[in-house]
């Protein structure tokens, strides 16, 4: 499985977003290997607009979806920890997408900044399109 982060999700969903992420996510819904979790909902569904909500709700109630535990929380904790000890600030919820994606084993796809340098000090598998889906080890 892949956790599709917001950045993701937010630049497949624009009318001119980048033609390789919107292919890099449809690829991945096609082979049921796409997830979402609690704070990409937060991001993506809080972020819509009035006349988008109802339409984005349908679309993503049949993706596969990670719900946010309390023990997810105190990963996450320690994870910023960790990065801080690094000298990394990077937004919180990419850091409880981050030990979320770490517990469970999963990839992650982002197209921001914040996952490559999650992933360089503390191992998330960061997902990378084209044939095969390869990843890289952070």
């Amino acid at each position: 499985m892949v956790l599709v982060d917001s950045s993701a999700w937010v630049e497949c969903l624009r009318r001119s977003g980048d033609i390789g992420v919107k292919l890099a996510v449809e690829g991945l819904l096609e082979a049921y290997e796409a997830q979402w979790c609690t704070p990409v909902r937060l991001e993506v569904l809080g972020g819509a607009r009035a006349e988008e909500r109802s339409a984005l709700s349908k679309r993503f109630s049949v993706i596969p979806y990670r719900p946010c535990r309390e023990d997810d929380w105190e990963r996450a904790v320690a994870l910023a920890w960790k990065l801080r000890g690094h000298g990394v600030t990077v937004p919180w919820l990419d850091v409880l997408i981050a030990a979320i994606a770490l517990h469970d084993g999963v990839r992650v796809y982002a197209v921001d900044a914040h996952f490559r340098t999650i992933a360089t000090h503390c191992g998330v598998r960061l997902y990378c399109p084209g044939y095969g889906g390869k990843f890289s080890e952070g």
